[in-house]
């Protein structure tokens, strides 16, 4: 028998820290911790990026749990996953304890 070396936990502290591998999301996540939600033109406007390149960060930190979007058109707007953003604080604190 093999023992599993790797735990979901690790793979999901993997996971958030990936995605908050770039300055640029760390803002973003850091912006929408201090309001309720954000739309992706506010966004645009407070970042001195390309739309598309906004919109890839933006995609990067969706994928991996930390936002959370919802269409309301022409916008999108955009929250954290207050949730995952939790569980993100608490495996973050355990690994930097070791």
């Amino acid at each position: 028998m093999t023992k599993e070396i790797i735990k979901e936990e690790q793979i999901k502290a993997a996971r958030f820290a990936k995605a908050l591998g770039h300055p640029v999301r760390m803002y973003i996540i850091e912006l929408l911790s201090k309001q309720s939600c954000c739309y992706s033109g506010d966004l645009s406007d407070e970042l001195p990026i390309a739309k598309s390149t906004l919109s890839q960060h933006l995609k990067e930190l969706k994928e991996a749990g930390l936002i959370q979007g919802e269409i309301e058109l022409p916008k999108i707007k955009y929250c954290l996953n207050k949730e995952n953003w939790k569980l993100a604080q608490k495996l973050f604190r355990k690994f930097l304890q070791l």
